[in-house]
């Protein structure tokens, strides 16, 4: 007899405050992927431009190219159905769909790996950082 077994995704969230070390932990994990040839895809919102326009970049100066979107439907237009691993920055400037978005991923097996500040200047949790840690398998938060 035979059995399907689904294939096992995951949500990993690096949260914390601004200097914390989220971009340099995002991109160490997915690196390691990369090692792992697993087949990786890395995204980060349009609003970002701080250091590049088209690589995600920790204040220590490491990069990884990254594919820039506007919103979550551009994100799942670019991606490749091969895709492994998914990782994205800055998930906080993301639209509300980014929830689903990743959650659905996971249950298709993706491991998607999110960076995002978990509070705004007044101490109010970002929706979408605040909802990924409710649902995902493992949570880094960081601290500066």
């Amino acid at each position: 007899m035979l059995y399907y077994r689904a294939p096992l995704g995951s949500i990993e969230v690096i949260s914390g405050c601004m200097f914390s070390g989220k971009s340099e932990e995002l991109i160490r994990r997915l690196r390691r992927a990369q090692i792992a040839r697993q087949r990786v895809q890395i995204f980060k919102p349009e609003i970002d431009k701080r250091y590049s326009d088209d690589e995600i970049v920790s204040h220590s100066e490491q990069k990884l190219k990254a594919i820039v979107v506007k919103d979550t439907a551009q994100l799942l237009s670019m991606l490749d159905h091969r895709s492994e691993v998914v990782g994205i920055d800055e998930v906080q400037f993301f639209d509300e769909k980014v929830v689903q978005a990743c959650k659905r991923l996971a249950d298709l097996g993706r491991r998607v790996v999110v960076a995002g500040l978990d509070m705004d200047y007044q101490g109010q949790p970002f929706s979408n950082t605040r909802d990924l840690m409710a649902i995902a398998e493992s949570v880094t938060k960081n601290l500066a």
